[in-house]
């Protein structure tokens, strides 16, 4: 289930995007405070954000920029001023799409699904697995993203493996601990916690 944040002051509008994406089995949350977008992101932490340009208070543009800030998460515009500037000017902030109103649903869904599945479901060939613009490649220890490529040690590598290949499910400390040594009978408690706290600081840039 992937969660959509909807930053749209129509409420009748909201209310009717809501409901279509709900019904493909999104978890929707409507902004409740123009305010604080912002604050409000940072605590539904969603998978794509639906953002109007013309907003009581702060218009959609400044709140790209502040959420920008902090995450890299899709953004799609949805806005009735569909001049090439506008658009032109929401791609620019970091917008991932654009929208313009009247919406038409199956193109609004269609849109969304389509950048959630580009942005996070992985795919896998015999050589690497990909998330999110990341490869982890599984011939020599190494994960590349843009332009960098690092290489993990084997107990890493192993850990962001299990990770990748159960995206979206809830992977047991002893499970990980199992795939690492086969075994978690001679393994100090905190041994896991010290790879993991590894593969963190390499992957934090």
């Amino acid at each position: 289930m992937y969660k959509i944040f909807l930053v749209e002051d129509d409420y009748s509008l909201a209310d009717a995007v809501k409901k279509l994406l709900e019904s493909y089995g999104n978890e929707v949350h409507k902004a409740s405070d123009f305010r604080q977008i912002a604050d409000e992101f940072s605590s539904i932490r969603p998978h794509l954000v639906l953002m109007d340009i013309r907003l009581p208070f702060r218009d959609g543009y400044y709140w790209t920029a502040e959420i920008r800030k902090t995450s890299s998460v899709p953004i799609v515009f949805l806005s009735s001023a569909s001049d090439n500037m506008n658009i032109v000017m929401a791609i620019n902030m970091g917008a991932d799409d654009f929208i313009p109103k009247p919406v038409d649903a199956s193109v609004l869904n269609a849109k969304v699904q389509a950048i959630l599945r580009r942005s996070y479901e992985i795919t896998e060939n015999s050589h690497t697995i990909e998330f999110y613009g990341a490869a982890l490649h599984l011939s020599d220890y190494t994960i590349s993203y843009q332009d960098k490529r690092m290489e993990l040690t084997k107990n890493e590598f192993r850990i962001l493996q299990v990770l990748l290949e159960n995206r979206g499910r809830i992977v047991s400390r002893d499970t990980l601990m199992t795939h690492l040594w086969q075994s978690d009978i001679y393994v100090e408690e905190n041994t896991l916690t010290v790879n993991v706290s590894r593969l963190r600081r390499k992957l934090e840039d």
